[in-house]
């Protein structure tokens, strides 16, 4: 007993993971993509998206670190037994997809400033992954913290490279994308890593301290990203990671930056796959660290072999799925306080889900201010309490 609380992670240690995942190749690329719309309707995009995703992320972070739960474990509490391995395959699906996405952007970008090769770069990249993955998830505290700090300094040091003219401002850019489609960007970052914080806040010493920490850390340095993103795109009319760092005059810095950045966020993505498989099959727990070296591999020869290059309608199938399952979720724990996790499947829940998934499809052909998720959230949250209270009668 003595030494599993001696291995909980601190508040700071969880606030240090989501830093990591933060400082993101993908974060500022997705970035990049909401240039068209300005400096100052990009930001507010930007801060409206992670409001709205950060607030969830808290949320499904409080129900893991409440129970000590896996993410996916949790997901039974709604779903069932068996009723939760839709989400669980769906979840180490996406994990293996973030995983080979980071890899492959990770290489691109480094490639770009020094060109040693694609496949040599996936293979660096890769195997610093797999040496995060070895150490271990309660050990990284102080490995953790002297990326961290390198990573702080590098992207302090960038930001003020691009930023310090008058550039944001300069010019007129047209209005390809809409208020409502950028703001779901924002929001679509955070909720990637709605099945994947539970694995991490189970391990807290004080779990809704650290999903708060987490949530607030993660929204901060993302939208940073976000607007490091944006902001570089406006100034250099560059789209081009690696082209953004070379008209910034980062050479090392940059590159430390590209490969530390990609190898602390897909870290996760490859360790929450570890995580998940465990409820997949009973056979496969404990053991997520060899998963996550197989899911780390499969990234690899993804990233080597596949041209993987926008990734916006992989974002919005991520928010489809995992949005209504959260929604859930949150209507069950908070609300309802209910729990399926005795039962094989929990038919009610998964046919709400399946109204919410339609659901956020169907929006994503109208132009909403606030973007998709939200409004189906809010709907299928109100579905689920209704539902929940018809079984009750």
């Amino acid at each position: 007993m003595n030494n599993s609380i001696e291995k909980r992670t601190s508040v700071f240690e969880n606030s240090l993971i989501w830093f990591g995942a933060a400082v993101s190749i993908a974060e500022i690329l997705t970035g990049t993509y909401l240039a068209p719309l300005g400096f100052q309707k990009g930001l507010a995009a930007i801060l409206l998206g992670h409001v709205i995703g950060c607030i969830l992320l808290f949320l499904a972070g409080v129900i893991g670190g409440q129970t000590r739960k896996s993410s996916m474990e949790t997901v039974k509490m709604s779903f069932g037994q068996k009723g939760s391995l839709l989400f669980s395959v769906l979840n180490v699906m996406q994990l293996v997809g973030w995983t080979a996405i980071m890899i492959y952007d990770g290489a691109l970008a480094a490639g770009g400033m020094f060109n040693l090769g694609h496949c040599i770069w996936c293979l660096v990249i890769g195997g610093l992954i797999v040496l995060w993955i070895l150490v271990g998830i309660t050990n990284l505290g102080r490995i953790n913290t002297v990326a961290m700090g390198a990573l702080f300094i590098l992207t302090l040091f960038l930001s003020k490279i691009l930023f310090a003219g008058d550039g944001l401002m300069a010019g007129s850019l047209e209005d390809s994308m809409s208020f409502g489609a950028a703001v779901e960007l924002s929001v679509a970052m955070p909720l990637s890593w709605l099945p994947l914080i539970s694995d991490y806040t189970r391990e807290a010493e004080k779990p809704v301290k650290s999903a708060a920490a987490s949530a607030l850390v993660y929204g901060l340095v993302s939208c940073w990203m976000y607007v490091i993103g944006m902001g570089a795109s406006i100034v250099t009319g560059e789209y081009d990671i690696a082209q953004i760092m070379i008209s910034a005059g980062l050479g090392a810095a940059g590159l430390l930056i590209i490969v530390l950045s990609t190898v602390t966020t897909t870290f996760l993505d490859a360790w929450s796959a570890g995580i998940s498989s465990e409820s997949i099959s009973g056979k496969l727990a404990g053991k997520a660290k060899p998963v996550a070296v197989l899911v780390t591999i499969a990234g690899i020869a993804a990233a080597m072999l596949l041209p993987i290059y926008n990734i916006t309608d992989f974002l919005y199938l991520i928010g489809s799925v995992f949005a209504p399952m959260i929604a859930v979720q949150i209507a069950d724990f908070f609300i309802m306080k209910r729990d399926s996790s005795k039962a094989s499947f929990d038919w009610a829940a998964l046919a709400v889900w399946l109204f919410g998934f339609i659901l956020y499809r169907i929006l994503m052909g109208i132009d909403i201010p606030v973007g998709n998720t939200l409004p189906d959230m809010a709907a299928t949250i109100a579905v689920c309490v209704a539902v929940r209270k018809l079984q009750k009668q």
